[in-house]
């Protein structure tokens, strides 16, 4: 997997895709449903709005038709208002507010036809169209459909409305009438009063009335009011058709109780009929009044303005409650989806931490979290390697330790049980053996100190060639006593800025190490060099060489090439290791190249320029 984990494929990319996605589809979805939502609660709205309006000019228009004038029609006006919460406002035709619902209730109404002004009714702002207007000689066909051809509402009777004595006779006819369609025919019928008043026998089949039924009141002839008032009717007609030069007609109640005429009625007839209508109720209904309709009681204006119910805003709010708990469910779900590597990084860290090295953690994707667990697995292997490491260091550590001991204490023993005698021969055995373990005491201390970045380095310029040379004058004996030739190769490189004493120490041990494993006759050359900003100082040997395969691990703590740790060769296994470190802390590094029979060269890489940062600078 690269380094970087690439943007788009980035957790922070994720998570801000997934938090703009989430707010996108939760105000897309909240703004459809509260669109949809309040759209289909306005169109209800307007749908009951429409029907109050309706309802209530059919019954202020019925008020209208048996009212002569608006003086007591302030308490209908108010009881429609409170049973369809509508404000509603009766204004005359010059625009002059009369009955306002929502205006202080008057006083007693004092005589006279003038129409009573509810107060403050004065100071109500009317819009510049009505809703409609209340006129029952001339029906709004919008508000009422059903409304009769003549645009007269059935209900605005005047003079042919019958007394009560002529009214009970003729429902008691009609009665009769019913029980023999009852008991006689097997007919069910009827008795209801039209809108008009009037008594009207309706059967369940529709048939007409038969002869075995026959009364001595006949259902549809005229009474006396309706003689006289068909008589006024008949003049007003006539007299209109004879303006128009045309024949007088006869006039009769029909069915329904509404006058028409004979069988040769057409429109200039029919025409004259109706104003004629017109002319004789308009003193018997109440004058013509606007009607507006519209926002609730407690507003100043009046108007077609749609209010919502307290039942509409509570649905938006149970819409946008749902959309809620789907965005809620959505992003747990992919955040736990997100967060399930993270839950099995922690689960892997905490075994490794109760001491299970073999923890580790599946990588998929290419993103942040797969990188950590990249990194995880790498940093589980590495504490693994160091465990055995350090499990085997423990072991080098003591096996080091156990072989000068158990000379020193054998020796010992010899004197104080008279074995041996303790001369001079057996002295310097036991010294070489206690200089032994000081040397690995000192070599394990300098380690320590480098891995926990105390060992100090006191840099300054030091001339390469001249450094060389003590090495080798220092190192000459012990090459000598070994039968190796110890020399110093051409040495180009100019001065480096470095540590003295550590510097010799690093090429010391890479000295001794190549003569102790160089066999008599062969040579340990020393040269340095300069290349690429860096001074390079190789120590070269003709010894036995090392194998490819343990290239690697010449500079881990106590590896050795000979595996019987017999020490016939000497050393701690340490020299190397300290190298390394002290050529890291020099900012530069140690690289080894070798063919085996045919010797090996180590080489030490050291910076030109700069302090580096390796150590303390003093």
């Amino acid at each position: 997997m690269p380094r970087d984990t690439p943007l788009r494929r980035s957790l922070t990319a994720r998570l801000l895709a997934l938090s703009a996605l989430v707010s996108l589809c939760s105000i897309a979805a909240t703004a459809w449903l509260a669109a949809r939502t309040t759209t289909g609660a306005i169109k209800q709205e307007q749908t009951q709005a429409i029907a109050d309006q309706t309802r209530i000019y059919r019954q202020l228009l019925g008020y209208a038709a048996t009212h002569p004038d608006w003086n007591d029609a302030e308490d209908t006006v108010r009881r429609l208002a409170a049973a369809t919460g509508q404000r509603i406002v009766l204004a005359t035709p010059r625009f002059e507010p009369v009955i306002d619902s929502a205006a202080p209730a008057p006083g007693p109404a004092g005589p006279g036809t003038a129409p009573p002004r509810s107060p403050g009714a004065e100071r109500t702002a009317l819009p510049r169209t009505p809703t409609t207007t209340v006129d029952p000689l001339s029906v709004d066909l919008a508000m009422l459909p059903d409304a009769p051809g003549d645009r007269i509402d059935a209900r605005a009777v005047g003079p042919f409305r019958l007394t009560p004595e002529e009214h009970e006779a003729l429902r008691n006819g009609m009665e009769a009438q019913a029980d023999c369609l009852r008991s006689v025919l097997g007919i069910e019928a009827t008795v209801t009063d039209d809108p008009a008043g009037r008594p009207q026998l309706h059967t369940a089949d529709g048939s007409v009335l038969g002869r075995r039924c026959a009364t001595p009141m006949v259902a549809s002839a005229p009474t006396r009011t309706d003689t006289a008032a068909l008589a006024d009717l008949t003049a007003l007609v006539n007299a209109c058709l004879a303006r128009q030069e045309r024949g007088p007609v006869t006039l009769s109640l029909g069915p329904d109780g509404v006058p028409v005429g004979d069988a040769r009625q057409d429109p200039p007839t029919s025409a004259c009929l109706t104003n004629a209508r017109r002319q004789q109720l308009v003193q018997y209904v109440a004058p013509p009044m606007l009607l507006f309709v519209g926002a609730p009681a407690d507003t100043d204006a009046v108007g077609p303005t749609p209010v919502l119910t307290a039942a509409h805003p509570g649905r938006i709010t149970e819409v946008s409650a749902a959309v809620l708990v789907v965005t809620v469910a959505v992003t747990v779900a992919v955040g736990l989806r997100l967060s399930r590597p993270l839950h099995a990084l922690t689960h892997a860290a905490r075994r490794m931490a109760d001491g299970d090295l073999s923890a580790r953690v599946r990588v998929t994707g290419r993103n942040e979290i797969s990188g950590l667990a990249v990194a995880f697995n790498a940093m589980a292997e590495r504490r693994g390697e160091l465990e055995e490491l350090r499990k085997a260091m423990v072991g080098d550590i003591a096996h080091e330790l156990r072989t000068p001991l158990s000379n020193i204490r054998g020796w010992l023993e010899a004197v104080e049980d008279g074995v041996a005698t303790a001369d001079r021969a057996l002295t310097g055995s036991l010294l070489e053996e206690a200089m032994l373990l000081q040397h690995l005491v000192d070599d394990l201390r300098d380690l320590a100190a480098a891995d926990a970045g105390e060992l100090s380095l006191y840099r300054e310029p030091v001339d390469v060639e001249e450094l060389l040379t003590q090495v080798a004058n220092a190192h000459g004996a012990q090459a000598q006593a070994s039968g190796v030739t110890l020399a110093v190769g051409p040495a180009t490189a100019p001065e480096v800025f470095a540590d003295p004493v550590r510097l010799r120490q690093a090429l010391g041990n890479l000295v001794s190490n190549a003569v102790r494993h160089t066999p008599s006759g062969g040579a340990v050359t020393l040269r340095a060099r300069a290349e690429n900003h860096s001074v390079l100082i190789d120590v070269a040997d003709t010894g036995s060489g090392i194998a490819a395969a343990d290239l690697p691990l010449v500079f881990e703590r106590f590896w050795r090439a000979e595996r019987s740790r017999s020490r016939r060769s000497g050393g701690s296994g340490l020299g190397l290791a300290i190298v390394r470190k002290l050529a890291e802390l020099h900012d530069g590094g140690v690289e080894v190249a070798s063919t085996p029979g045919a010797g090996a060269v180590f080489t030490v890489r050291l910076p030109l320029e700069g302090a580096g940062a390796g150590g303390d600078l003093r």
